[in-house]
């Protein structure tokens, strides 16, 4: 049953680019305005947040729109202040929309006398008054296990079996789907399964912390068309490489489906001088002019996906449908076709 109240948007510094282009595309769902909601979010001259939100959200269906991406702590903390100021003016229901969640990564401890950072985050969102919490990819699914509310979890993956379809049509005979290490080897045998393509896996090795021994690919990919597929790409060492050594082992062409561009460091420059043909990621992250000048990495959108599942979650309805191919095939109208 759909709520009295309009769904309405609200961003904070990290991604506005995406938070309007979620604002349009609802927009062209409904059949009328979806405006952002008219705010300042800024900083004291001591780098302290502030948050003023200038219309009446009393009793309103309240959606942040926020990524937890680089400065982490930073977009973090303005989630969270815009949350209790929409907490106490009174918003009926507030729903974080986090497309990239930031301490993803430290899900579990590795080591003796490290820290969760993950669940202190999940902690912290909950506390600061968010009712429920939606997101893509996350790093691990365990982690919605961290959060006391509702979350909920989209993947990438669906969007990805269209764009490959789309660009690789007529070769999808030659394509193999490779998980760069063991511990994405669930994500990466969804993709294939979802466009029909055998899975190899390169296994890596290490020494120490940030540095590879060697890699050994698992599977026969001589003559295909390899496809990296995995969540986060930070310095693009291990993905380079990982290309470099499937075109040791007789690949024709790598590319890269990754979800979350972090492209940190020297990232941007590995990815443009290594053997990959292309690096596709989303617009999760904001992408710095040096990833939108890179001439193999190109940039998915993920305001389509948003736009209809915060509407979804408005309504009443499932948001589980946005798992298929077939159901985001309609919401990517003009963009992909599927004859």
């Amino acid at each position: 049953m759909a709520s009295l109240t309009e769904p309405k948007l609200i961003t904070g510094n990290a991604n506005v680019t995406l938070s309007k282009a979620i604002a349009r595309r609802m927009s062209m769902l409904r059949g009328s305005q979806v405006n952002l909601v008219d705010a300042r979010v800024e900083r004291f001259n001591d780098q302290e947040i502030f948050v003023e939100v200038f219309e009446n959200v009393r009793g309103e269906d309240m959606y942040v729109i926020q990524p937890t991406s680089n400065p982490a702590n930073d977009n973090l903390m303005e989630l969270l202040i815009m949350t209790d100021a929409l907490r106490r003016s009174s918003a009926s229901r507030i729903t974080a929309v986090i497309p990239y969640f930031g301490y993803a990564r430290q899900d579990r401890r590795a080591k003796a006398r490290t820290p969760i950072s993950a669940k202190l985050v999940a902690n912290l969102i909950t506390q600061a008054g968010v009712d429920r919490v939606l997101t893509l990819d996350l790093h691990a699914a365990q982690i919605q296990g961290f959060f006391d509310i509702p979350v909920d979890n989209l993947y990438a993956s669906p969007v990805f079996a269209l764009d490959i379809e789309h660009h690789f049509k007529g070769a999808m005979n030659d394509l193999m789907v490779v998980s760069p290490d063991v511990g994405g080897v669930a994500r990466a045998r969804d993709l294939a399964k979802r466009i029909n393509a055998p899975l190899a896996i390169v296994d890596k090795r290490r020494e120490k912390a940030g540095e590879i021994a060697g890699m050994t690919v698992i599977g026969n990919v001589e003559g295909k068309k390899c496809i990296i597929v995995d969540d986060i790409c930070d310095t693009a060492g291990t993905l380079c490489k990982a290309a470099e050594v499937l075109m040791e082992n007789g690949a024709t062409e790598v590319h890269s489906y990754i979800t979350h561009g972090v492209l940190s460091g020297p990232a941007v420059e590995r990815v443009q001088n290594s053997v990959m043909k292309s690096l596709v990621i989303t617009d999760s992250i904001e992408p710095t002019e040096a990833v939108k000048a890179c001439t193999n990495i190109r940039i998915v959108p993920t305001a389509p996906i948003f736009a209809q599942a915060i509407l979804n979650i408005w309504g009443g309805m499932s948001v589980s449908s946005l798992f298929e191919t077939e159901t985001l095939a309609p919401i990517y109208e003009g963009m992909y076709s599927r004859d």
